[in-house]
């Protein structure tokens, strides 16, 4: 567990295998004004992290913010049955067997918003995700769209591929065939990187990779060049 600043932890999990890279996961944690805990991209649930997080509050939200982010969510939702999950219409309609409570491409008055932004990333035929602000903190949250591996857990061909791919720091980015499917929605999807922006993010935490604790806004400009540029 790390503290990024007041009422904002991550906690970073073993890593799933995924197109024969390791990738390592991360959820991070919002304590909401009124104690509720809002929880990014559960990772796997065990006894001792279930204790780091009744420590901190009440879980209260569940959040699968694209359809590759679920693989725990059962397991959370039985140590807390009362949290209310929600998730891309992506996640839900392939976790049929898991009771959403709304999807995240509703445009509703979410009960965070308050505290946390969100947008809805779109454009690309093979994934949408929704990314997240923390106002108090500054801190943008992603899931797959930024990956910034460090590669210290890949063997020499592992990091040859992924350096291919573009997810190895200091120079991560959207990986290569997704970016490719933005080819014909570019201009929807700028729209969207533009709020990122506007939000002057200082701190972005992704769910694979090294974090970046400052100067947020110059590495998504990097980032995001594919997007921007002519």
């Amino acid at each position: 567990m790390e503290k990024l600043a007041n009422d904002i932890w991550i906690f970073d999990g073993e890593a799933v295998k995924f197109f024969f890279l390791p990738f390592t996961t991360r959820m991070t944690v919002i304590k909401l004004a009124n104690g509720d805990l809002w929880v990014h991209s559960p990772i796997y649930l065990s006894d001792a992290l279930k204790t780091q997080i009744d420590q901190l509050g009440s879980v209260k939200y569940l959040i699968a913010p694209n359809h590759l982010h679920h693989l725990f969510l059962p397991q959370w939702i039985t140590k807390y049955p009362d949290a209310q999950i929600y998730g891309t219409d992506e996640v839900i309609k392939k976790r049929s067997d898991i009771s959403f409570d709304a999807s995240l491409n509703d445009n509703l008055a979410w009960q965070w918003q308050n505290e946390i932004n969100q947008v809805l990333v779109t454009g690309s035929p093979l994934m949408e995700e929704c990314v997240f602000f923390h106002k108090s903190s500054k801190t943008l949250i992603v899931t797959d769209l930024v990956e910034n591996f460090s590669g210290d857990n890949f063997n020499p061909l592992q990091k040859w591929i992924a350096k291919g791919v573009g997810i190895i720091a200091p120079d991560g980015k959207t990986p290569i065939d997704w970016r490719l499917s933005f080819m014909f929605n570019k201009a929807k999807t700028r729209k969207h990187f533009e709020q990122m922006l506007a939000w002057q993010p200082e701190i972005l935490v992704m769910a694979h990779g090294e974090l970046i604790e400052k100067n947020a806004v110059d590495f998504l400009h990097k980032s995001f060049r594919w997007l921007t540029k002519s």
